[in-house]
């Protein structure tokens, strides 16, 4: 499995957003300067992200996005799954499979354990958790 390069930047442009602050607007193009990313890519990625509830944006002069909520309040599986939809790794793995072999399928047991210990683990992290990691990280370094 894995995390393709929008699942990626979403958790880059949360944790960027979380960072500067809250209620503090952040516009796009800022996080794009300091994250070395594409503004247009950002674009599609914060649209998604919007569709979701998990930013909010604000309009005019000092506009920019917000978080809708608290960064403790979100998860990475939360953000993750936003972009990328399920984090199982196949599709039988996943929740309500209807595969006429999974009651004599065994492979299955190591996809669905392998699809709880990455849930457990992107679950069991905050955005909050990712703030304080960067500032212990990042000391006296530029946000």
């Amino acid at each position: 499995m894995k995390i393709s390069t929008k699942g990626r930047y979403a958790l880059r442009l949360m944790l960027d957003i979380a960072i500067q602050g809250p209620g503090q607007p952040v516009p796009l193009r800022d996080v794009a300067q300091r994250q070395g990313i594409s503004d247009k890519y950002l674009e599609q990625i914060v649209t998604q992200l919007s569709r979701a509830g998990l930013v909010r944006s604000v309009r005019g002069a000092g506009g920019g996005y917000l978080l809708t909520r608290k960064p403790e309040q979100y998860t990475v599986g939360e953000i993750l799954r936003a972009l990328e939809g399920s984090l199982a790794p196949v599709a039988c793995a996943e929740e309500g499979c209807t595969c006429e072999h999974i009651d004599q399928c065994v492979t299955v047991e190591v996809w669905t354990q392998i699809r709880e210990a990455v849930n457990s683990v992107v679950d069991g992290i905050t955005l909050a958790d990712l703030v304080k990691r960067y500032h212990e990280k990042c000391r006296g370094q530029d946000t």
